[in-house]
This record gives structure tokens, C-alpha cells and sequence, in this order.
């Protein structure tokens, strides 16, 4: 028997599938041992007896640790002078043809080494676990060939090693043409397919494979080779789709079973259908929307029609969403994409566990999943959607810790 933990005087948000609203338990009780939640549930049942280190809760609210399922917070680097010509009055696809955008973040981080990129990215990182974060996903798509994409992913499992914090990594080389290989995106979508993605997966550096799909990124037919060549890896997959137009591409990722599809402001019913069917969950990203001040919402009404399970990210990157706080992407997937209190809270824990193959491991309160947990000081949930900059968190815990 290892290390016995009990949190009383408690109340509870379990996220308990099932269970109506945020399955809430209003004097409740949780024990975790060896890591693991063994029980999480009304005081009244709780086998409380026997040797533990008890901590009385003083009424505070219990929450899953939240998980932020899609960001790029590994990279060199920043684009203020982007955002400085944004305001100016450039497009988005304007800085990107111009040989700005994602080629500038690109650059600067292949110049960097990986303790470099480690130490640019530590603060990211240490601002999302100040806010409750147990769980994060890193993308790549910043290095666009072998070494540096692996170097990138490399500096995100030595983050998930330098903090108590469980990263899981997503390889996106398929997320902008590298200038070598201007005028030949065929050529390099071989070389993700044939050489990236397996090397990846050999090394066990990648948990799944993303990519972009859009005008100003890869086609429907190299996606697909790209989502082929995961499958062939044993990897799942994920995709940035229906963001700046509608390409089909969440009905394509739904095809192969994506975890997830992300962003989705011009996602169609066809597409949405095909999600619920396959089970692939809506990443909503307001932190994009507003920082590229789009007027184009996704069909929040439709997904919900469907059922399709909605999640929320800080997309935290420096071109178009260099927000590196949940509580903030909460309250504007409320405010700007019209969310719920439930769906936003559930959006970064029960869901976004979904959007990351996690869902047996953590997202909500429950008997054998790891304790992860964040405690509160607010008298209600609502307060964590509701507040903008007020961080009411009084204790993270990690696999117990």
C-alpha cells in the first residue's frame, strides 16, 4: 500500500459522464492512492477509515486539473511585428505569402538549440500550471524537416520532465511548405510521410500525427497521405481544419478516426455528422478568433445538435494566439463563441481528455483515474468562466503530488 490521500469538506465538480451538468457533489469527499483516485463521491460513503494524510478542503471546490488539449508553446522566438501589421491593416494570408507567418517562427527556431527552445518555452509552460494545468498537448510544425521538428518535440518531453505536468506530443510537420521546398509541396509531404513520421514514431517522440489543412497549407489528397502514413505508424490523428474555408477536412480526419478536429469556423452539417459518427471531438480555439479578430463563428448550434463533444485550448503560438491562460480561453469560448458554463469547464477537462486519447486516464473525477486535481477558492464554478485575469486557484495536484 503506498501513499493514502484524503481531501475533505469538500465540493465537487466530478465531470462524470453520465451524470447531469458538471456532476456535482456538494459535500463531498476524495481519497487517492499511489497516484490514483480511489474514491470521489458524497462524505457519507466515504471510507474514510484507516491512515492518510487528510487535508480539510474548508468547503473550496474540487475540479479534474485542467488540460489544455491544442497548443504550439514549444518554438523561438515571437511575431510582435506581425501583430504590428495586422493592426496596420494586413490579412493574415497576406503576412503568410509574404514569407511571414509560421516561415518566420520557423527560422528562428531552427537557429535555436533545444535547451534554447526549453527555456524560451519554461515560462509558457509555467503560466498554464499556475492556472491548474495537470495535462497539456505540444505540437511541432515549427522545425519542417527531420531534425529540427524531432528537436522540437524532444524540448517538449524535457518540459513534461523539468514540471509536474503530463505532456503528450503531436507531430505537425505537415503544417507549412519550408522555403527548400517552395513550389513542391508534394515533394515535401514525401518527405513527412516516408521519413518524419516514422523516425518519429520509432524514437517514440510523437503520441499523434496533426496537420493543416487549408489554402494556405496542404490539400485534402496530401492530408490524407499524411493521415495514411500515421495509420501505418500506429499513430492517431488530429487535425487544424475548416479554419479560413471549408475544405472537407473534418470529414476527412473523421474518416480516419481523428481524436480531434480543431478550430472548425467554417465547418458544414456534412462534416459535423461524420464527427459525431466517428466520435471525434470539436477543439474550439477563441483565442485565434480573437486575436485574428474574425467575425466567422463555428456552428456551435449544430455540433450540439449532433452531440459532437465540444473542448477548449488556449491554441497557445505566436502568430495568432499567444495566450497561455485556460480561465482566459474559458470565459471567451462563453463570451465570443456563446458556451456555456458546463461546456467551457467541461471543455478543458472531461473533453479535452477525449480530444487527447486520455479520457481512461484523467478529465474527471472518477475511481482509477489519476489524481489530478485543482482546488478552488470560489463559490461557485461559474466564477472560473466569469472572471478575466483572476486566478482563484489555491492547490494543483498531479498524480497525487
Amino acid at each position: 500500500m503506498g501513499a493514502r490521500r484524503i481531501w475533505k469538506n469538500a465540493r465537487l465538480a466530478t465531470m462524470r459522464p453520465g451524470l447531469p451538468g458538471l456532476g456535482i457533489v456538494e459535500d463531498g469527499a476524495l481519497i487517492a492512492e499511489d497516484g490514483r483516485i480511489l474514491y470521489a463521491g458524497p462524505a457519507s460513503d466515504a471510507p474514510l477509515s484507516g491512515e492518510g494524510d487528510i487535508a480539510n478542503c474548508e468547503g473550496r471546490w474540487i475540479t479534474p486539473g485542467l488540460i489544455d488539449c491544442h497548443t504550439h508553446l514549444v518554438h523561438a522566438g515571437n511575431r510582435a511585428r506581425e501583430f504590428e501589421l495586422r493592426l496596420e491593416g494586413a490579412s493574415y494570408e497576406e503576412i503568410a505569402r509574404a514569407g511571414g507567418g509560421i516561415r518566420s517562427t520557423v527560422a528562428a527556431t531552427r537557429a535555436a538549440s533545444e535547451e534554447e527552445l526549453i527555456a524560451q518555452s519554461l515560462p509558457r509552460l509555467d503560466a498554464l500550471i499556475a492556472e491548474g494545468v495537470t495535462t497539456i498537448e505540444i505540437k511541432s510544425g515549427y522545425g519542417l524537416d527531420l531534425e529540427n521538428e524531432l528537436k522540437q518535440l524532444r524540448a517538449a518531453r524535457a518540459l513534461g520532465e523539468a514540471r509536474g505536468v503530463t505532456v503528450r506530443t503531436t507531430l505537425l510537420a505537415a503544417h507549412a511548405l519550408p522555403p527548400e521546398f517552395e513550389g513542391r509541396p508534394d515533394v515535401y509531404i514525401d518527405l513527412v510521410c516516408k521519413t518524419i513520421i516514422p523516425e518519429a514514431a520509432r524514437l517514440g517522440l510523437a503520441d499523434a500525427v496533426d496537420a493543416f489543412c487549408e489554402g494556405i497549407g496542404f490539400s485534402r489528397e496530401q492530408t490524407r497521405r499524411v493521415f495514411e502514413a500515421a495509420r501505418s505508424a500506429g499513430l492517431p490523428v488530429k487535425l487544424h481544419a475548416e479554419q479560413l474555408s471549408n475544405l472537407g477536412a473534418a470529414e476527412l480526419a473523421a474518416g480516419f478516426s481523428a481524436l480531434s478536429a480543431d478550430h472548425l469556423e467554417y465547418l458544414d452539417e456534412t462534416g459535423i455528422q461524420a464527427m459525431a459518427r466517428a466520435g471525434t471531438v470539436a477543439v474550439m480555439l477563441p483565442g485565434a478568433f480573437y486575436f485574428l479578430r474574425d467575425t466567422k463563428l463555428p456552428p456551435m448550434d449544430i455540433l450540439r445538435r449532433y452531440g459532437v463533444p465540444l473542448a477548449l485550448a488556449t491554441d497557445c503560438n505566436p502568430g495568432t494566439s499567444p495566450l497561455t491562460s485556460l480561465l482566459l480561453a474559458m470565459n471567451m469560448g462563453a463570451t465570443l463563441f456563446r458556451m456555456s458554463v458546463d461546456e467551457c469547464l467541461k471543455g478543458v477537462t472531461l473533453n479535452a481528455a477525449r480530444a487527447l486519447g486520455l479520457a481512461g486516464e484523467t478529465g474527471s473525477l472518477e475511481p482509477g483515474k489519476r489524481c489530478d486535481l485543482a482546488i478552488w477558492d470560489v463559490g461557485s464554478p461559474a466564477e472560473l468562466v466569469y472572471n478575466i485575469g483572476l486566478n482563484r486557484l489555491h492547490e494543483r495536484i498531479w498524480s497525487g503530488r
